[in-house]
């Protein structure tokens, strides 16, 4: 790139090389633009201030993506969440204790399990629990608590205390972001705490993470890479952000194509 680029040029390739790489350097990306450390230092402030990444020392990472009620979140991007559930469900055998985590893409992983293979299925979401009670073969149970209807789901001491006396063979948690090097995070500190004691409870953890949750970090972390055993991505998922999940011992599936 020419030294004399405008800024919102480089803003735009920062923008892009974090899509890409799930991360950026401020001495690296300076090199790489012919331009000082300073001036990419405002680049980083700038799109931060605007909410399109999170500045960290030495660079930055994408922002966390923000998510509306799980009422409208039902309705959006049904293609690709069907795509992912279908690959997510793969990962559950016959006879085993699934616990399902709220959300619109959990929702999806529930529809699409099979049907008469004994599966217990334990969720704190009540739209996931009626759905599976409408179905035959399947023992559902409950976790009470607080209903949240952001997340459309029970969270608090009663549902904490629920998960403490459980032990599962899998678990689905949902993110709202997920880096290779910071975890799993969640953007509220209740939510997260429900999500630490799934993992807990749990033999193995299966995360699905569609592209814009990819290297972002959000308020509250969940845990850390290493409690994932299978990440489940879109079949068009950045390959830099793939591999650096790999290189951690994450089992990576990808969704078919539409």
């Amino acid at each position: 790139m020419h030294p004399e680029a405008l800024p919102g040029e480089r803003q735009q390739t920062i923008l892009q090389l974090l899509r890409e790489q799930g991360r950026v350097f401020s001495a690296q990306l300076a090199l790489q633009m012919g331009v000082s450390e300073d001036s990419i230092r405002r680049d980083l402030r700038d799109l931060a201030s605007q909410g399109l990444c999170r500045k960290v020392y030495g660079g930055a990472l994408p922002a966390a993506p923000e998510f509306p009620p799980l009422a409208d979140r039902h309705a959006l991007q049904r293609e690709q969440k069907q795509a992912l559930a279908r690959a997510a469900a793969l990962h559950v055998r016959p006879g085993e204790q699934v616990l399902l985590d709220a959300g619109s893409t959990n929702s999806a992983i529930a529809a699409c399990l099979p049907d008469n293979q004994g599966l217990r299925v334990i969720t704190n979401a009540p739209d996931i629990a009626l759905l599976l009670m409408a179905r035959s073969g399947f023992d559902v149970t409950l976790i009470g608590g607080r209903l949240d209807p952001r997340i459309g789901a029970a969270v608090g001491a009663q549902a904490l205390e629920a998960l403490a006396a459980l032990r599962v063979d899998v678990c689905f948690i949902g993110t709202c972001a997920v880096d290779a090097e910071a975890g799993l995070w969640a953007v509220d500190g209740e939510e997260a705490a429900l999500k630490r004691a799934m993992l807990a409870a749990s033999s193995r953890c299966v995360v699905v993470a569609s592209n814009e949750k990819l290297g972002a970090q959000a308020s509250h972390r969940i845990g850390t890479v290493e409690r994932i055993d299978v990440l489940v991505l879109e079949a068009d998922a950045p390959p830099a952000q793939a591999e650096a999940f790999a290189r951690r011992g994450v089992d990576i599936h990808h969704a078919d194509a539409e």
